[in-house]
């Protein structure tokens, strides 16, 4: 007997002191993603932002810096004088051309890498081209489209963001049209790397498109893509997140097997040259929280930006693109699987809530979720 309660009095400080479980921090990627940006254009008239572009992006930095990935669709070429063989009439041309010098405010907010897979990449032909990577070098900013890869070092992960477009005469884009090829791209990108994130350029234009019909789009005689279709096709291929952009303007969001689709973003800093009226002038930065390991959306924050002064984005107090996007996916994908509060709160369906942001691995706005258990 004696023998016996010494056993279990063995056993009871063994399991009294034995270790519980420690949680550790989830381990995140955090992204903050905006739609098309044209700072100006010098061609075929100057039409350039009052004291040359100087603080065009002040009013919605802080929505940007920080994140591990800063992505925008960069519309046109950095270029500095060529002429464009794009239109017949310069009447209603639409070839952009942004002064090099502006590159360095898209630096100064923190964009760490440019879309350029789109319609108007191609607009000054070969020099235009090269005048944008050779530019975008220069100031420490990756370019994504077609062979041009982004390539990120991040917590020990590598992440890399690819381009697609339906213009298949840009020479850095992948094909948005051919689905069996974008699965087959992402394939051999995830078996090399950790995350893939997906952009495309794609879908009708204007405020009449504002929503994802989940069938193949024609605009001007244009076959546009099925981007629905194309978006679940990427996931299913092994990409975590999927950024769209073309439309100008906001459309639904969607969480398809755990990982976040944004169909379009809209328009983030386009001067002069576009319709701001309505829907077009509404835009948001769309800041997002990835599992390091799965790739899968934990949370996240649509900020509703508006575009004021002929193109130039500002914080939107009246969460109006927040509103939108709400709408939208509830309209066009009801079993979104994502929630989206008045605030612009993003959470994944089975989460009641998003913790308040905590920081990430960076100084980041877009902040850090819940520990997990080791």
């Amino acid at each position: 007997m004696k023998v016996l309660l010494a056993l279990g009095a063995l056993l009871m400080t063994v399991f009294a002191g034995a270790a519980v479980p420690a949680e550790r921090p989830l381990a995140v990627i955090t992204v903050a993603a905006v739609g098309d940006i044209m700072m100006g254009s010098d061609h075929p008239d100057v039409k350039l932002p009052p004291n040359d572009g100087i603080g065009i992006f002040d009013g919605v930095q802080d929505a940007l810096r920080g994140a591990d990935i800063v992505f925008g669709n960069l519309e046109g070429p950095l270029l500095d004088g060529g002429a464009s063989t794009k239109c017949e009439t310069m009447t209603y041309c639409f070839a952009f051309r942004t002064p090099t010098r502006y590159v360095r405010y898209l630096q100064e907010s923190g964009f760490n890498v440019l879309g350029i897979a789109n319609n108007h990449a191609n607009d000054f032909g070969e020099k235009g081209r090269e005048s944008t990577l050779r530019t975008l070098a220069a100031a420490g900013i990756q370019p994504a489209g077609g062979a041009a890869v982004a390539f990120f070092d991040i917590r020990g992960r590598s992440v890399v963001v690819a381009g697609f477009s339906y213009s298949t005469s840009a020479p850095y884009s992948f094909n948005l049209l051919d689905i069996a090829g974008a699965k087959r791209i992402v394939r051999d990108l995830k078996a090399r790397h950790d995350i893939v994130i997906v952009s495309f350029h794609g879908g009708a234009e204007g405020r009449s498109a504002q929503h994802v019909p989940g069938k193949p789009e024609v605009y001007v005689g244009e076959r546009r893509g099925d981007v629905m279709a194309f978006a679940h096709a990427v996931i299913d291929a092994g990409a975590a997140m999927v950024i769209g952009h073309g439309p100008h303007v906001v459309r639904a969001l969607e969480l398809y097997k755990g990982k976040l689709i944004a169909y379009s973003l809209g328009n983030f800093l386009t001067y002069e040259r576009f319709n701001l009226e309505g829907a077009s002038g509404r835009s948001f930065v769309l800041q997002a929280r990835l599992d390091a390991d799965t790739g899968e959306f934990v949370g996240g924050q649509a900020v509703s930006v508006r575009l004021v002064n002929e193109g130039i984005p500002e914080r939107d107090p009246e969460q109006q693109a927040a509103g939108l996007v709400r709408r939208l996916t509830q309209q066009d994908i009801p079993n979104a699987n994502i929630t989206i509060a008045e605030d612009g709160t993003l959470a994944p369906r089975h989460f009641s809530a998003v913790k308040k942001d905590q920081g990430s691995g960076r100084d980041s706005p877009i902040g850090r979720p819940k520990a997990r258990p080791r």
